[in-house]
């Protein structure tokens, strides 16, 4: 039917071609008389009008429980893991003992092996989220992160925890998360950043109350018990999964699928140098990154005796974190280009610089001025990531440069915890593993100044051919011009 419809229509112009001012002036000359020329117009405009409406955020309205269920994700998957240094300990004194030698490079990598798998599974998550939407894999995710969590409290031996803990809780808890940051652009437009940075509070929230909270519970109830009692957490971020209702009308199925599954490696966000350069320098940087959240919690018991209030140390760096991402996020709006990954570079330097002074610190004094600024600059380093990415590959591909980012730091964050526990076994001590912590920090802050140079080069290269396509297309118009006149010559010479 459509290509007999294409035929006839066709052949109508090649027909008519001929007649074609008679028969369009026939045609206005009635339509004038029988007044239907705006019912026309209107008639052809409608349809595109239809089918590009706007959709308008709410602002507000059921966005406000969606924002604090997304809190309440955030707090508590972050929460959790932020704290595992308080778990750590426990875990540490129920498995050494068994064999009476320590364990704190094996011990240190369940909590490291979570964190990494939260990051390593974000590019994957995101083609679920796109296919089956926020709510199902919200849902699902969170069910999936009860399930290991409970399983982890019956777990008796330490290599069954890598799976229950580090791997099944952990992508429960990834597949859970970013879900939860997507379903904010459906409710919230102007009001996102602000949206954004309550929602990110919630894990300093949960980790400035969860230290003081997991302390008491493994003092009166035990591990097992502990654990127990944090599967309340993830039931209800499964309730509040059920909050996320879709308001955007979805894609069509061939863009679900085929389309999306065709782009799930993007090679347009390779093809910018700066991004190269920060996707190879962030990763470097983060190899002594969770090392203090894994191992400051045992190197202050045996620093300080194990009476101390090292809790106050995670409130510290909680508190300061979530100012941080407040602070720097305001900064960053008002500087201008690339210059947004200078910061990113100061806080990696300041995290390295103390990490190197944790272990110079005799007083607990110290350690908590330590804390205050390392949680200071980790907010910023977190919040100014997605500007950084806007800017080096565009808004197109700013979703896969972030995914594929967090998956290439899952490797770091899984790496470097267990090395500072296999230094601590060897070396008696914690020193030199957060020595050691405090050099890929400083490397990485390096290696990310050369990304405002490459930038500023590729601009200058990209104004350069700028104009010279210029002053080719002039060239061609001057030519054309002359052409033009030449041809008239001829014309007025052949007349006389």
């Amino acid at each position: 039917m459509t290509e007999g419809n294409n035929v006839t229509e066709s052949d109508n112009k090649d027909t008519t071609a001929g007649d074609v001012p008679a028969e369009e002036k026939n045609a206005e000359e009635e339509k004038k008389e029988n007044g239907e020329c705006k019912v026309d117009l209107v008639e052809k405009a409608s349809p595109p009008a239809a089918a590009e409406v706007e959709f308008v955020h709410p602002e507000g309205g059921w966005g406000w429980v969606v924002m604090l269920a997304s809190m309440w994700c955030n707090g508590s998957v972050f929460g959790i893991q932020n704290s595992f240094g308080i778990l750590y300990v426990s875990l540490l004194k129920e498995f050494s003992s068994k064999d009476g030698v320590d364990m704190s490079s094996k011990t240190s990598f369940v909590g490291s092996l979570s964190m990494g798998m939260i990051f390593f599974c974000s590019p994957i998550v995101s083609i679920f989220t796109d296919i089956f939407g926020c709510r199902i894999t919200a849902v699902g995710g969170a069910a999936v992160g009860l399930v290991g969590l409970l399983a982890s409290s019956f777990v008796k031996s330490l290599d069954v925890m890598y799976f229950t803990y580090g791997i099944v809780f952990a992508c429960g808890c990834s597949f859970a998360y970013q879900p939860s940051l997507v379903i904010l652009g459906h409710y919230f437009k102007k009001r996102l950043g602000l949206v954004n940075g309550i929602v990110t509070a919630g894990s300093g929230v949960f980790t400035v109350t969860l230290p003081f909270i997991l302390s008491k519970l493994l003092d009166e109830v035990g591990l097992q018990n502990t654990l127990r009692v944090l599967c309340i957490l993830m039931f209800v971020l499964i309730l509040a999964g059920f909050t996320y209702k879709p308001l955007l009308p979805p894609k069509p199925a061939m863009t679900q699928t085929g389309f999306r599954l065709s782009r799930l490696f993007n090679m347009n966000i390779w093809k910018s140098v700066g991004y190269r350069i920060w996707a190879f320098g962030i990763p470097a940087a983060l190899y002594g990154y969770y090392v203090p959240y894994v191992h400051l919690m045992k190197h202050v018991q045996e620093r300080f005796g194990p009476n101390v209030n090292k809790e106050i140390l995670l409130l510290c760096i909680g508190i300061t974190s979530c100012l941080g991402r407040f602070i720097f996020g305001s900064v960053a709006d008002f500087v201008k280009g690339s210059n947004k990954v200078f910061l990113q570079v100061l806080s990696f330097f300041v995290i390295g610089v103390m990490s190197m002074m944790i272990p110079l610190c005799n007083i607990f004094g110290g350690l908590i001025a330590v804390c205050l600024l390392m949680g200071l600059f980790d907010g910023c380093f977190i919040c100014i990531m997605a500007p950084i990415a806007f800017e080096l590959v565009g808004a197109k591909d700013v979703s896969q440069a972030i995914g594929f980012l967090l998956g290439l730091m899952s490797i770091p964050m899984v790496a470097g915890p267990p090395i500072a526990g296999f230094l601590r076994d060897k070396l008696g001590s914690y020193d030199m593993a957060f020595y050691l912590a405090g050099i890929p920090p400083i490397i990485g802050g390096i290696v990310l100044c050369l990304i405002p140079w490459v930038e500023a080069r590729n601009r200058r290269k990209q104004k350069k051919e700028g104009l010279s396509k210029e002053q080719d297309v002039s060239q061609k118009m001057i030519e054309l011009e002359k052409a033009q006149e030449d041809a008239k010559n001829k014309r007025g010479d052949s007349v006389l």
